[in-house]
């Protein structure tokens, strides 16, 4: 019976022992984690009890703030005042839910949090602060891009080449953030179904940016692409003639079954310096075939192509851009390097990833890092942070994205996009594209990059229009776009 009693002596002693362990792990060892957890309803609490920051563009035009409200169980609530104009850059809070945007990737600056003790006064009280994130977008831009898609389904994407700074980036579809964020839960609720169910006709949902969060086929867009290729890995090709066709015929490249045809059903062929202005789809090709699937794939990697670009703004899974890896596809077959040369095919494309290419043969080869966020300052006006601009990618020498701007000149000159329109007093250097997609080939994605002045750059533009009529052009329907954002740009430089 003694021997029975210590036994359980010892049992309770170890598990006064192990207890006193736990609550030195909770209270001790994890007690910052648990405070700060976002599960903790505390932390819930205190997340829209106080307010955030201000997020507002470069022009100083205010994108989101944070209202008090008297309905529900919060304190404030988030407001975007420019509504679905910056919704899918800014992102919103939602009451209880995961926030989105630069609302997300700022996040720790724009909630309150500890000042730094900078006065004694500051030793006997614990001073809190918000901070505001101030963009590299402009909401003048931002507004004449808007304007220009005049409400149909595209994207416009603007680039600093220099910098990496996104100066404009607007969709459509797209969302007004404002009821996502309401102290409502229903009005929460059916404000997220509309925005992230998918419209039957175009496949597009307004809370899926098409400026950087899908990607579709570019097109001749992407000839720049293989051009420096050519100049990069197979320099003796660069004046090698491709031969003329207007067909390249059934069983010319490996797994060929059906003819290549040149756009209009024109024959051509030459050098790059013959074909880029007139966009030969037969040349480019055959160009990208000798060039070879690994120059071509390191060539297009070097300009970002299949990886996650470093964008300040939560991933997507769409977001990659793809060349001979798009998921699904067996693109191993030669002709489909072919069709893949010429932006079709096994090549998808976000017009972001496209405006990156622009914007590395506009800055002498160098992709530099994309970004939104220009500074942030605290609620003195002290700055916290600035961003740094920083190289992403080397994707040519100087000397070839010279001469692939020269090339890109010729094409408003005397090449697609001579109908355009653009002044020559911009100095536009540019690159048309007409992606035929759907069943049959029967829509096209419309596409246009471009960069100004070619002499000096300090834009680089992608516009993409996704399912338009078969009979449409990359000149014909993004083309007057771009000539609109970039009077726009240079107007205010």
């Amino acid at each position: 019976m003694a021997g029975r009693v210590r036994w359980l002596g010892v049992g309770m002693m170890l598990c006064f022992v192990l207890l006193f362990l736990q609550l030195n792990n909770v209270q001790v060892k994890n007690a910052h984690t648990y405070a700060t957890s976002a599960y903790n309803p505390a932390v819930i609490q205190a997340k829209y009890d106080q307010p955030r920051g201000i997020i507002q563009s470069a022009d100083g035009v205010v994108l989101a703030q944070s209202a008090r409200t008297v309905k529900g169980s919060y304190k404030y609530v988030r407001q975007y005042p420019t509504g679905s104009l910056f919704s899918q850059i800014t992102g919103y809070l939602p009451i209880g839910g995961l926030p989105t945007g630069v609302e997300a990737t700022y996040g720790q600056y724009l909630a309150q949090h500890n000042r730094p003790v900078k006065t004694i006064g500051d030793l006997l009280t614990t001073p809190v602060e918000t901070d505001t994130v101030t963009l590299t977008l402009s909401s003048k831009l931002q507004e004449t891009a808007r304007q220009a898609l005049d409400g149909r389904n595209g994207a416009i994407v603007v680039i600093d080449p220099t910098t990496g700074a996104i100066l404009a980036m607007y969709s459509n579809p797209t969302f007004d953030p404002n009821p996502l964020a309401l102290n409502d839960a229903t009005t929460v609720a059916n404000a997220y179904k509309a925005d992230t169910t998918k419209d039957p006709v175009s496949g597009f949902a307004p809370a899926v940016s098409l400026a950087y969060q899908d990607s579709f086929q570019p097109g001749s867009t992407f000839k720049v692409v293989t051009a420096t290729a050519a100049y990069t890995y197979a320099p003796k090709l660069v004046d090698t003639p491709m031969p003329s066709y207007v067909c390249i015929p059934v069983g010319t490249l490996g797994g060929q079954g059906v003819p290549l045809c040149n756009s209009g059903m024109s024959a051509c062929g030459g050098t790059i310096a013959v074909m880029l202005p007139e966009s030969c789809d037969p040349g480019f090709a055959l160009l990208g075939t000798r060039v070879g699937a690994a120059s071509m794939t390191a060539e297009a990697q070097s300009f970002g192509f299949n990886q996650q670009p470093p964008l300040d703004l939560p991933t997507s899974i769409y977001q990659p851009s793809h060349f001979l890896t798009v998921p699904h596809e067996n693109c191993s077959a030669q002709i489909l390097l072919a069709y893949a040369s010429i932006g079709q095919d096994c090549t998808v494309a976000s017009p972001l990833q496209m405006a990156l290419v622009a914007a590395g043969i506009a800055n002498g080869g160098v992709v530099m890092t994309p970004h939104v966020m220009y500074a942030i300052r605290d609620s003195q006006n002290n700055l916290v942070e600035q961003y740094q601009p920083k190289a992403w990618h080397r994707a040519s020498t100087p000397a070839t994205a010279a001469a692939l701007r020269g090339l890109m000149v010729n094409v408003v000159k005397f090449g697609t996009a001579a109908g355009d329109g653009f002044p020559a007093s911009w100095d536009v250097a540019a690159k048309t594209g007409t992606a035929q997609v759907g069943v049959g080939n029967t829509r096209t994605t419309d596409w246009m990059i471009a960069l100004a002045p070619a002499s000096n750059p300090t834009v680089a533009i992608a516009v993409a229009m996704p399912n338009q009529p078969v009979d449409e052009t990359g000149a014909l329907v993004a083309g007057p776009i771009v000539k609109t954002m970039i009077q726009a740009v240079l107007a205010g430089q």
